[in-house]
């Protein structure tokens, strides 16, 4: 693998993992405020990981796996734990556990046949950016969540985000499984 496995970058990229349960823990024991913090530290990981590696030079193969693997694992586990409280759709969560499982395991085809590490999507990132706000509504004790329907506005924009990047990453697995021209 390209680079160094262990920088500050990758090391973000894992705090992100390891925020989860802590997140959910506070959110549990009803410590909101807490929870919210711990919510603010994960996504500000996401944006300095990618963010430092280009600051420091420390862009990674490990790092280009690790960044959207900590997205899908994150995104994956808050959504299921607001699927069990009856907070979120199944059929949201359901979309987007599938949907992350279907392009990691193409990425890791891709990875292991044609020796490729293919690159998170701008509509991805956008999308979790979206999912971020989503959950951001869900446990932020503010009035205007409650009266106006901001959850669900990003909610849908989230899903069709995801959507969108879905179709573009079937659209890169098969021009690099055709051998089509490929740039990252």
């Amino acid at each position: 693998m390209k680079g160094h496995i262990f920088n500050l970058p990758n090391f973000l990229s894992l705090l992100r993992v390891l925020l989860i349960p802590v997140f959910i823990y506070y959110f549990d024991q009803g410590e909101i405020w807490t929870a919210i913090g711990v919510l603010v530290v994960a996504v500000l990981t996401d944006w300095f990981d990618g963010q430092t590696a280009r600051w420091t030079h420390e862009v990674s193969d490990m790092g280009k796996i690790l960044d959207p693997l900590a997205d899908k694992l994150c995104l994956a586990a808050v959504a299921v734990y607001f699927m069990y409280i009856g907070e979120l759709p199944i059929w949201f969560v359901v979309f987007v556990v599938i949907r992350d499982l279907l392009i990691f395991l193409g990425a890791a085809y891709v990875k292991y046949r044609h020796k490729v590490i293919t690159t998170s999507l701008w509509p991805g990132k956008w999308a979790v950016g979206f999912v971020s706000m989503m959950f951001f509504a869900m446990v932020w004790p503010h009035p205007v969540f409650d009266r106006y329907p901001v959850q669900e506005f990003f909610m849908y924009l989230s899903v069709f985000m995801l959507l969108l990047s879905f179709m573009q990453y079937c659209v890169r697995f098969y021009r690099i499984q055709r051998g089509m021209e490929y740039k990252v």
